[in-house]
This record gives C-alpha cells, structure tokens and sequence, in this order.
C-alpha cells in the first residue's frame, strides 16, 4: 500500500520500467523507458504524461542531455533523440546489438552508449554523429558517468575507467569486480571519489578510483536483498542503485519490491555505514 510520501503515476507502460531519470533542470519531469518500446515523459506534480515517443524494439536505457532533448537506446541497437520543444524524433544512430546504457556526461557534452556489441561509443549531442568507438572485453551491462570520466562494468566482472577528456590513450584503469558474481549495476558518488558496485547475488561493494593502498582499504562490500522465508534463504539480484546528491545516502533495489536505503559518508575522516530496510 502506498503512504502518504509515494503515489503511483497513471499511463504506466504495459511491460516493465527499463529505466528512469529526473530532468536536469527540475524534478517535475520523470523520463521512463519501458519494455513495450516506448519512452515516456511524465509530469508528476500534475500526473500528466507531456510525450511518448517509440522505438520498434524494446527501449533499455534513456537519458536527457539537456531540458529539452533525450536520447534512448534499443534492443535492436538503434539510438533515437526526442526534441520536446520541436515534439520531433530522430534517429541518431547504431550499434550492432542491443544498445544497454544511454549516459550523458555534462563536463565534456557528450553522449555515451554501451552495448552487448561489447563497444562503447561517444556521440556529439548537437551534431548527432559518433565521435569514437572503442572495443571493451565483452559485453556492457552498466555505465556510471562519474565526472569527466566514465565507469564501463562489462560481462566477466570487468570494470573499465575512462577518461572522457582524453579517449585516445585508452582505458585510465582496469579492475575485475571484488563480488563472486556477474555486476548487475554501477553508480558514482555524488562526490566522484568512487563508486557502488552490485550483482546477481544479492550483494553490494562500495569502491573507491583512488588506487593508493590508504584508500583501497576503505572498500567494502554487504549482502543485501536477501530474506529468510520458512527456513529458506532467498537470494534476489541487486537491480537499482540511485544515489542522494545532498545526503551522500543510496538506496539499492530488486525485483521483489523491496528497496533498501544505505546511509555511506566517505569524506574527510567521518566514515559511517548503516543499513535501513524498506
């Protein structure tokens, strides 16, 4: 049941939420790609929906570059752009498979997508064209913008880290996953000192970029989204990671409903870490 600080928006897509994210500028506008190929816009103070545009495939991922433009991805590689002034879409380009993860990265103005092509791309968000492609170790499950650079989590537990500033040298660092299991999902802190990390297993690692031994002493990692039924343990993937831009707070979700918000302060010496189910 829904209490009093949470309420459902109506025209939900008939298929899942592939993804979600807040206008830039204001959090009345609620971009949402779905399953059922389509990519809405919703205005929640009025509960009204402003656009929808669809792709012929189911969409995985989509992002504002600005107030008033999009971009989204599909299950076919095709990566389309919606002016919402204009009410105009344009398809922009392609990968050869499933296009997983639409970021764009203010600092450099440019739009970065990844693929199950096992490639990431730069795109210029003006001139619609791609800028750079550059091969990654297998398939692209995640993508965090985190600053001028940019986190890849890969099939095989790879995590790459690029410098978006400055492509042509190559990845800045390469690390392998410190979970068992395949990375689910990577968000950046709001502070870009590092990132959290989760997978299939129902765990969760907080990681830092600095690789100096002082700071790589600081990572952790939680179970998380595990729950104990009639003397069964039931383990889900961790799914969602959403951050609190003021608090240095995330919350984490999965498939059964449930989010569980971790409390994180990572700067100077206060370090505190508490967990709170929801």
């Amino acid at each position: 049941m829904a209490t009093t600080n949470e309420y459902q928006l109506t025209d939900s897509p008939t298929e899942g939420i592939s993804s979600v994210a807040f206008s830039p500028t204001t959090s009345q506008f609620l971009l949402a790609s779905s399953w059922d190929c389509s990519v809405r816009l919703y205005d929640i103070s009025s509960d009204k929906t402003r656009f929808r545009y669809d792709h012929n495939s189911p969409v995985l991922d989509a992002c504002f570059t600005d107030s008033v433009n999009t971009f989204s991805g599909d299950m076919k590689g095709n990566v389309l752009t919606y002016n919402i002034n204009a009410g105009s879409q344009t398809f922009v380009g392609c990968h050869n498979e499933a296009v997983r993860c639409v970021e764009f990265c203010p600092d450099v103005n440019a739009l970065v997508t990844g693929s199950w092509d096992k490639s990431v791309r730069l795109w210029d968000p003006r001139g619609r064209n791609v800028v750079g492609s550059y091969n990654q170790p297998d398939k692209v499950y995640t993508m965090a913008i985190c600053g001028h650079r940019i986190i890849v989590g890969t099939a095989g537990k790879h995590v790459i880290i690029y410098d978006l500033r400055n492509m042509s040298v190559g990845e800045e660092q390469r690390r392998e996953s410190s979970l068992k299991y395949q990375t689910r999902c990577i968000r950046a802190f709001p502070n870009q000192q590092g990132y959290v990390l989760s997978s299939i297993e129902g765990r969760v690692a907080v990681e830092y970029l600095d690789p100096s031994p002082k700071m790589q002493k600081r990572k952790y990692a939680f179970k998380s989204h595990r729950i104990k039924e009639h003397g069964r343990d039931f383990i889900y993937p961790v799914h969602a990671i959403a951050f609190h831009n003021q608090y240095n707070t995330f919350a984490t979700g999965m498939f059964n409903n449930k989010i569980r918000k971790v409390s994180e302060c990572c700067s100077g010496d206060l370090y505190v870490k508490r967990q709170f189910k929801q």
